[in-house]
């Protein structure tokens, strides 16, 4: 079976176009050997964020659910939280990164939120406990996500980078380093998962960290 998933995980490779080939491929792959989409890979070359991108970023709620379920922003950014449902809700999170709270609350809050560091945000709402919702507040320029086939198209000059999924097995916060090999342009990034079921309850995501 191993053998069998290891083709398919190469033909995948194999069939890109020749353009997507001029640039380094990332493919991102559970320890079952799935593709693993909504992976976040963040390049270590290079300075860090010295120009904070002036774009508010929208974190909106919509079906009681977060949208984007994940958002990817740059250190120093700010976030609006639109309310696009019917009802009210109760942003907050108490993430290292950034702890705050908007209280209950229709329509759109009037101040955005700046995320000064960087790191992982997880937002619950206090009122819908399904409602699960994650800011990855990126410390470099390059930062890439991957498509439903786990891929992502990266620059030649890729050397190092992080890896972060919000399955991921152990600390939320965890980033883990990876550094491309010499003279490859097709790669792959195994991830260990949660397995049978991903964290999928605000509640659930802190649980394992604080020993309930």
């Amino acid at each position: 079976m191993f053998v069998i998933r290891t083709f398919i995980i190469l033909c995948i490779l194999c069939c890109l176009s020749p353009q997507a080939l001029l640039a380094k491929t990332l493919l991102l792959t559970d320890q079952h050997h799935k593709p693993l989409s909504g992976v976040v890979v963040e390049l270590l070359d290079g300075d860090m964020i010295k120009v904070v991108p002036s774009e508010v970023a929208v974190m909106d709620q919509v079906g009681k659910r977060f949208a984007p379920r994940l958002l990817v922003i740059s250190k120093g950014q700010s976030v609006r939280f639109p309310n696009s449902d019917d009802i009210r809700h109760h942003v907050y999170s108490f993430s290292q990164a950034k702890s705050f709270e908007l209280k209950l609350y229709a329509g759109t809050p009037k101040k955005p939120i700046i995320f000064e560091q960087s790191g992982i945000v997880v937002l619950g709402c206090n009122i819908h406990d399904s409602m699960v919702g994650y800011i990855y507040v990126a410390n470099h320029p390059h930062v890439y996500i991957s498509n439903d086939k786990g891929l992502v198209e990266l620059p030649d000059f890729t050397q190092d980078y992080t890896v972060w999924h919000e399955t991921q097995v152990g600390d939320i916060n965890q980033r883990e380093q990876h550094q491309w090999s010499a003279r490859k342009q097709q790669q792959i990034t195994i991830i260990t998962t949660l397995a049978p079921l991903p964290r999928n309850t605000f509640g659930e995501v802190f649980k394992e960290h604080h020993g309930h």
